[in-house]
């Protein structure tokens, strides 16, 4: 699993990630936005609470994304 150094929210629902081995991959949550729990995520003002956990990224509500799903799914 790679580490997460850095997270940033971009527009339309994506997220640039900065990884470990200094990649950056832009990564579309738009996939996910009608899913479950990840529906919250439409909220941009909740979208904006995620945190950088290292080896995954969280929101309050227990949604979660891992480092592999980001760093083998983005671009």
């Amino acid at each position: 699993m790679i580490k997460i150094n850095d997270l940033k929210i971009l527009d339309n629902y994506k997220l640039l990630v900065v990884f470990e081995n200094g990649e950056k991959k832009t990564f579309s949550l738009l996939p996910y936005l009608d899913k479950g729990l990840f529906q919250e995520l439409k909220n941009k003002d909740y979208l904006k609470q995620v945190k950088n956990e290292g080896y995954f990224i969280s929101w309050p509500n227990e949604q979660d994304l891992s480092s592999d799903t980001l760093y083998i799914e983005g671009r």
